[in-house]
């Protein structure tokens, strides 16, 4: 197993955010990824070293969206759900040689409606909001589809 607080500054941490941006009405914000034309997620990313998660998911949604959580007085929920996954060959070249997984930590965002957001540049192509069930169904991965479909009410959507 690699020592994480010994990998070099260059690699990703292997620790990451989902962040599932929503509104009461369950519209669910998409962002499609600029290295993958065609694949839709919510906001994500990996931890920073001697960053706590929940600054870690408050920055992803500036840095991907423009959203300012914290000046917005927006409350960031932390599900205090992990999921550990396998990552993809195409991309474990971004971490410390013999990490094979990462860990991600669930948390969600209600905003009072749909908004414009602010992409960034080189990462998202575009974004989109959709109800909750076509949102699920238009994620690539399964762990963002199933938080997707556990928001509250998601699941009587279908």
């Amino acid at each position: 197993m690699t020592d994480l607080a010994s990998a070099p500054a260059a690699f990703k941490r292997p620790v990451s955010v989902l962040v599932v941006i929503h509104t009461p009405d369950r519209q669910v914000l998409l962002l499609e990824r600029a290295s993958h034309p065609g694949y839709w997620q919510s906001v994500t990313g990996s931890q920073e070293a001697g960053e706590d998660l929940s600054t870690t998911a408050q920055r992803e949604v500036q840095e991907e969206t423009g959203i300012d959580v914290v000046g917005e007085s927006l409350c960031l929920r932390d599900w205090q759900r992990t999921n550990t996954y396998e990552i993809f060959l195409e991309w474990r070249h971004r971490y410390a040689p013999g990490v094979t997984h990462n860990t991600e930590h669930v948390y969600s965002i209600e905003l009072p409606a749909v908004r414009p957001v602010r992409l960034a540049p080189g990462e998202h192509l575009d974004y989109c909001w959709l109800p909750a069930a076509e949102a699920a169904a238009k994620v690539f991965s399964w762990s963002n589809r199933e938080a997707i479909l556990q928001l509250p009410g998601a699941a009587s959507d279908f």
